[in-house]
């Protein structure tokens, strides 16, 4: 038997492609570039660069890689083939991405949404400005990344964990590099809609600075990258309410259209980030590295529309003017009269900082033995600031001036237009105050008692509180979440006809992640009870003209400054935890502490004259877990609550193995099989309950009411297998099909499980109950099922059809992705993030500096997650989507411009058929929960390198 010894040719390749995927390994991608050096100076290397040569380092990343893998490489920092991580992502066979105000944020991996992946920076788990695990990839600037490697199969050695797999994203290794960097990156933006905000942007900028040297005879290493960016999102929006049960004249039932809220949208992401790494080899056996990213984040939307109420509004539907749909009984068209709407100008600031630190240190001890440290830190900020301002013709039900308003849905599932009376573009006739009596609290009840207004016949009059005092809300939910890591590995080298070299080690991480909700009520702080009508005039300073809203009929509305009336004292703030104990169950804290050891044997050996490569090994996992939050009662129509804190603990051995079989220099086939697990989500497995002592018994004989989070939740778990072939046919071409398989047991679905309320006072007699045993009412583990599917992807260059064809190619993949998984009590369960095709396909051509490409994403419907009331996660039936983008660019350097060397310029365009964002509320398709329509955005932009 005979190992098999890679060329050095192979060699150089191997090389390119371990650069793009370690992380934290740094000794041995230094003695990867030396063992480039070396072939290059014996063979003759055709070199190609721009995306073409991104293409090449990303084959050879999937074609070395021990494990089962995606990757795109950057040529340099800052020239990642899209503007945004998430949509380069987004389109590697297997993977796609749900939009998130336009923009690819959440990404999904064989069918899992973004909650059942990993995430890791430079190999370290990374915290999510979200409310769980998932990441929202928007708050990462692709702009100082080197390369991003997707593991679709584990090995016993990578850190995190996840069902779906591990997104990695890397940052660049400057001792890896031949020459001095200075390079200059800059965008311009523009957003193919007209700002439909008077005071909005429709243009926006990104500028990028990195640097990156050598010193002290190549023995530290610097890379220093800064990224500022203003981008510019519109959106026109139409968002229902319901569909409520309709009853016509004849007995029959269908659904009409409850209500409206369709609104336009003008948003502005600026994001700051800045990136350090510095690695020091001061001799043949240390090599140290040092790495940090810092990005403060914001995002301003300004959002302004009508609420339309329809069925659920105070007019009477005129019977003779339904129209109904026969084959679903829809009423696609009506009329109500003596309608009220709701006139809203809100805004909203989401506001984000994150910093993450990392330190490795890897030391060769001797010829067999290496020893590796690694420590890391990852933090993240984020708070909400979300305004609705409420206007509108009179104060309270039944008062002002009412409209006329009809709608009629045009047979697609774009929503409904409207038809109207009113001038809603009147700063005389729309004032501020609630319209409707919304939002009912005993402690606004309290404070404002009586107010006044003026009824249908001019007549001044009291009249009680009425829920009338609402004139807007404010939702201000922050997150911080928090993770420390630390990792003490060795590796030794083997002389074995099976095993290269075995690693082992140990790992603890810490996170803690908070939330804490809140909500304000707002009220008009103009109010003299009980002396004033109640209405104000939107001052003259505040006046932003109007928005059209000629796309849903509703022709022009007034358009104000919220946030500059609020910030001036025009509104009294009133806490809404007082009195709604949603807010007590929406915060809490999460810890939790992980203790790992894995050990691992890496496979060079040979079966029958066919070289195998590979890992097998085991990750052993211990979680100890702990949730603080409250636990409450409304004692008088107050929130009462209590702190509670709860611990829960457990372990899991995770078996892993690859292997590669090369059955000649062309081709590959794989085989892997892993046992993993997914952490439950962070807002399911909080302390803070609802607890409600019951004078009767429930069907488990206990007293006790508990509802809420379950901190005793455990992971879910899959034990995965993935088969493929792959035939690496040319430098820039392979071809790939892979079937894959996952057994999942231990889901999170709703049910009830036993909490123990010894000692317990009963919160309506302040008495400890006898009976201290209840039932918790949230989420439980349990359920079981599969999911399965198949990939084929090809990167296919047209110059082996022919030479004259040199410079063009496509990458196209196809995924199709079943499953069937069921519930504790048998029913049917739809993952989230599962669509059952994903297609994506990419045509380019580049030669001699001229670079151009078309990129198509392609996915079925799905069910995703999108904020809900209170900034909740709800999740809603999202349709199938296609993307589709554009670009051109010049290369001076690469045409032979004298003068232009370094310098190349590109315009890039994105969602070129203005592809909707399109969720559906039941079956029929003419239910529209959302229509978003985003319109394109197109960049023009340079890169000079020095």
């Amino acid at each position: 038997m005979v190992n098999f010894k890679p060329s050095k040719l192979t060699l150089a390749i191997l090389s390119t492609g371990l650069m793009a995927v370690s992380s934290s390994s740094f000794a041995y991608e230094e003695q990867a570039e030396k063992e480039k050096k070396q072939a290059a100076e014996e063979v003759e290397v055709i070199e190609v660069k721009g995306f073409r040569g991104s293409i090449v380092e990303s084959i050879n990343t999937k074609r070395y890689s021990s494990e089962v893998v995606e990757s795109i490489s950057a040529e340099d920092i800052g020239k990642l083939p899209d503007s945004s991580i998430a949509e380069s992502i987004a389109r590697l066979p297997g993977l796609t991405a749900q939009r998130l105000d336009g923009r690819a944020s959440r990404v999904s991996i064989r069918g899992f949404g973004e909650n059942e992946g990993g995430t890791t920076f430079n190999g370290r788990e990374q915290v999510s400005i979200s409310d769980n695990r998932g990441v929202e990839f928007d708050l990462y600037p692709s702009e100082i990344m080197s390369g991003v490697t997707v593991y679709k199969t584990p090995s016993a050695s990578l850190e995190a964990e996840g069902i779906a797999g591990i997104v990695d994203m890397q940052t660049v290794k400057p001792l890896g590099k031949d020459e001095r960097v200075i390079q200059f990156n800059g965008q311009i933006e523009q957003t193919s809609f007209d700002k439909l905000n008077p005071d909005g942007n429709d243009k926006g900028f990104r500028g990028t600075f990195s640097y990156m040297d050598k010193f002290a005879d190549d023995t530290i290493g610097v890379a220093f990258a800064y990224s500022t960016m203003s981008s510019p999102n519109q959106e026109k929006r139409w968002n229902s309410w319901g569909y409520p049960t309709f009853t016509y004249p004849d007995g029959s039932d269908g659904s009409i259209l409850g209500g409206a809220k369709p609104f336009v949208r003008s948003s502005t992401l600026d994001r700051d980030s800045a990136m350090l790494v510095v690695e020091a080899a001061p001799n043949d056996k240390l090599q140290m590295t040092f790495d940090a990213l810092y990005v403060d984040f914001s995002d301003e939307k300004i959002l302004r529309g009508i609420e339309v109420p329809f069925a659920w509004g105070q007019g009477s539907i005129a019977a003779e003017t339904a129209t109904i749909d026969p084959s679903t009984g829809f009423v696609t068209s009506a009329i109500t009269q003596g309608q009220r709407v709701v006139v809203r100008n809100d805004y909203e600031e989401r506001k984000a900082e994150l910093t993450s630190l990392g330190f490795n240190s890897v030391y060769e001890l001797n010829d067999t033995w290496q020893l590796e440290f690694d420590a890391s830190y990852s933090q993240v900020d984020r708070d909400i600031w979300s305004i609705e301002s409420y206007s509108g013709t009179g104060r309270g039900d039944s008062r002002g001036v009412a409209d006329n308003l009809g709608y009629e849905f045009d047979g697609g599932n774009t929503g409904a237009t409207f038809s109207h009376d009113l001038d809603y573009s009147d700063y005389n006739l729309i004032q501020l105050g609630g319209p409707l009596s919304w939002g009912w609290s005993s402690a606004l009840n309290e404070k404002y008692g009586v107010v006044g207004s003026t009824n249908a016949d001019g007549e001044y009059e009291y009249h009680p509180y009425e829920n009338q005092l609402q004139d807007g809300f404010i939702n201000a939910p922050s997150i911080d979440d928090e993770l420390t890591a630390l990792k003490l590995a060795a590796s030794h080298d083997m002389d074995s006809e099976v095993f290269s070299s075995v690693e082992f080690g140990v790992s603890y991480r810490e996170r803690e992640k908070t939330k804490k909700s809140e909500g304000y009520f707002m009220t008009l702080s103009s109010f003299n009870y009980p002396n004033n009508p109640g209405m104000l005039m939107v001052p003259e300073q505040y006046r932003e003209g109007s928005v059209n809203l000629d796309f849903i009929g509703m022709g022009n509305m007034i358009a104000y400054d919220t946030n500059g009336l609020i910030k001036d004292g025009y509104y009294d703030l009133l806490a809404e935890s007082l009195t709604n104990s949603s807010h007590a169950t929406k915060s809490w804290t999460v810890k939790e502490e992980v203790l790992s050891a894995f050990i691992q044997g890496n496979i060079d050996s040979e079966i029958n004259g066919i070289p195998v490569t590979g890992n097998i090994g085991v990750r052993y996992v211990q979680s100890d877990q702990s949730s603080q939050g409250n636990a409450f009662n409304t004692v008088d129509g107050l929130v009462v609550s209590s702190p509670t804190d709860i611990s829960h603990d457990y372990s899991h051995v995770l078996p892993s193995i690859n292997l590669s079989f090369r059955l000649d220099d062309q081709q590959t086939l794989r085989f892997g099989a892993a046992k993993t697990i997914s952490r439950a989500r962070l807002d399911e497995m909080n302390s803070s309950v609802s607890a409600t002592y019951n004078q009767q018994p429930d069907e488990n004989g206990n007293y006790w009411k508990v509802e809420g989070g379950n901190p005793a939740l455990e992971p879910k778990e899959a034990v995965g297998i993935d088969l493929s072939y792959e035939n690496y046919f040319s430098d820039e071409g392979y071809f790939s099909v892979a079937l894959f398989h996952k057994d999942l047991s231990e889901w999170i679905f709703d049910g009830t499980y036993d909490v123990d309320m010894s000692g317990v006072a009963d919160p309506a007699t302040g008495n400890v109950p006898e009976n201290s045993s209840a039932t918790g009412h949230g989420k439980v583990n349990g359920g079981s099922g599969s999911l399965w599917g198949y990939e084929i992807s090809v990167a296919f260059p047209f110059k082996i059809i022919d030479e004259s064809l040199e410079g063009f190619g496509l990458i196209a993949s196809h995924t199709s992705v079943k499953s069937d998984l069921e519930d504790p009590d048998g029913n049917d369960y739809e993952l989230p993030g599962l669509s059952d095709s994903i297609q994506s396909l990419t045509f380019y051509y580049e030669r001699d500096g001229f670079q151009a490409r078309a990129s198509m994403r392609k996915r079925g419907d799905f069910k995703g997650d999108v904020y809900g009331l209170g900034f909740s996660t709800s999740q809603v039936d999202i349709l199938g989507e296609t993307i589709v983008d554009a670009q051109i660019g010049y290369d001076f350097g690469e045409a032979g411009v004298e003068g232009l060397e370094g310098l190349s310029i590109f315009l890039q365009a994105q969602n070129i058929t203005e592809e909707p964002f399109t969720s559906l509320q039941g079956d029929n398709a003419l239910q529209v929960r959302d229509y978003q329509d985003y319109g394109s955005t197109y960049l023009l932009g340079f890169s000079y390198k020095l």
